[in-house]
């Protein structure tokens, strides 16, 4: 998906994503410490304060609070303009309150700090530089207009200028770091998610296909002797209606049309029922069918098997997974799409592990990139030479996230590295000059401890 498209749909479902309970709930906590505060500076400090314009501002957020509640229901789902509308009159209701009470001389100005990370984390990057804006231009104006704190024997509560100064580049960096903080590890989250379900998504469908296989190989085998008997009973009827040609031609129809029946179903899967065998299959052959999709794109596909220090000379059989199959299948995709002729994948098992390599023959993964290869939606911009390339291609690193996942939850470990030095002029690189994939297993985790041998039990076709 491209990233314009990526970010439209995301905006989409940011527009209906915090609920109005949740903001009414956390504004209820903040009157209630609003008020609070001022009963312990009337009590504990004897402040004198301006009581009246103060319970006009606390007053003005419990009427927000109580319209909120009786003309919205509670499973209300608030728009973007609607969650940054309700964040600005907090912030308003709070700078203006700081500024009856001391300005940056109150302890609580680092309030200002809450809706701007609300905002990072739960609307858009426009709207949190708005609230940022808004923030830093409240903390400014309280900083330097505001009534100031005073006891009830008229001494003036207030810190030197320069740490007032001090105060207001504290709160405004401390805006600007958490805005970005809070936005960086939402967005991160966000991708994550995102990407997790476009894993699950393609792993159900693997298995999807894996089991319609095995519906296909299931009924084949068993309409079998039923099309055999039609075929049969067709071939008597023709021989008995030797002598009626017209229903001799309907008996003729019914035996073909068996026969077309048995081949439909020979061609979409061989006859067998739940095929234990099928659980299990040698290394060479999981590879190639992984790898089958790209055997015709116009790149070389070359498989070296061969058993390494201390390996038996017949190569393991592995479980057949879905996972391994959908992960093998998106690296090799990812060399086929950027390898000049030839992708090789080679294979050395031992007693201990299996190791995969899979290499080809083109520029190699972007060196600044290596470290981050297996993070969803990672992109580099596409360059002339890469439009011109493979104009169709708009990678954001969602396919080798997928394979590095489905393959790690098989027990596998994988590392991405380069065939040459990024330096080395084309002329003078190797054959294998590419990327380089390495898959290593142990043994434990992919090879079967027991071998399942014959047909599984038959299983109803529910309605």
């Amino acid at each position: 998906m491209p990233d314009t498209h990526r970010g439209l749909l995301a905006n989409e479902i940011r527009n209906r994503w915090v609920r109005l309970r949740t903001l009414v709930m956390l504004r209820w906590f903040a009157i209630g410490g609003q008020f609070a505060a001022l009963a312990v500076g009337l009590t504990f400090f004897d402040l004198r304060l301006e009581l009246g314009w103060c319970f006009v501002a606390i007053g003005a957020s419990v009427i927000a609070n109580l319209v909120m509640n009786f003309v919205y229901p509670e499973s209300k789902r608030l728009t973007e303009r609607e969650v940054l509308a309700m964040l600005l009159f907090d912030l308003g209701q709070l700078g203006f309150l700081l500024f009856l009470t001391g300005g940056l001389n109150n302890p609580f100005s680092l309030l200002v700090l809450a809706p701007v990370t609300i905002s990072a984390t739960a609307l858009s990057l426009g709207a949190t530089t708005t609230m940022g804006a808004v923030a830093i231009t409240v903390v400014s104006l309280v900083g330097l207009v505001h009534i100031p704190l005073r006891t009830a024997a008229g001494d003036v509560i207030e810190m030197p200028q320069t740490l007032q100064f001090g105060t207001w580049i504290a709160t405004t960096i401390g805006i600007v770091f958490m805005a970005v903080y809070a936005r960086r590890v939402t967005s991160e989250i966000h991708s994550m998610s995102e990407a997790l379900l476009a894993m699950q998504m393609a792993l159900a469908r693997e298995q999807k296909l894996t089991d319609l296989g095995g519906v296909v190989a299931a009924a084949a085998h068993e309409l079998g002797t039923p099309l055999a008997t039609i075929k049969l009973v067709s071939r008597e009827l023709m021989e008995e209606l030797e002598d009626n040609p017209e229903l001799r031609e309907d008996a003729e129809l019914i035996g073909s049309q068996a026969d077309r029946c048995r081949d439909i179903l020979r061609s979409m899967g061989r006859a067998g029922k739940d095929d234990l065998h099928m659980r299990q299959a040698p290394l060479e052959e999981v590879i190639r069918e992984a790898a089958e999709p790209h055997s015709d794109r116009g790149k070389t596909l070359v498989i070296d098997m061969a058993p390494g220090e201390g390996g038996a000379l017949t190569q393991p059989q592995i479980a057949r997974r879905p996972e391994v199959i959908h992960g093998l299948r998106n690296l090799i995709q990812n060399a086929v799409d950027f390898a000049a002729s030839t992708v090789w994948i080679d294979v050395v098992w031992t007693d201990r592990v299996i190791e995969l390599r899979i290499i080809d023959d083109g520029r190699g993964f972007p060196p600044h990139l290596l470290g981050r290869i297996g993070d969803p939606f990672v992109r580099r911009r596409k360059t002339v030479e890469d439009s011109d390339a493979r104009p169709e291609y708009e990678g954001m690193g969602l396919g080798l996230f997928i394979a590095k996942t489905l393959l790690e939850r098989s027990g596998a470990e994988l590392s991405f590295s380069n065939g040459r030095d990024p330096l080395t002029p084309p002329g003078e690189a190797g054959t294998r000059s590419g990327a380089i994939v390495e898959v290593i297993w142990p043994r434990s985790r992919i090879v079967p401890q027991r071998e399942d041998r014959g047909l599984g039990e038959n299983q109803p076709f529910l309605p």
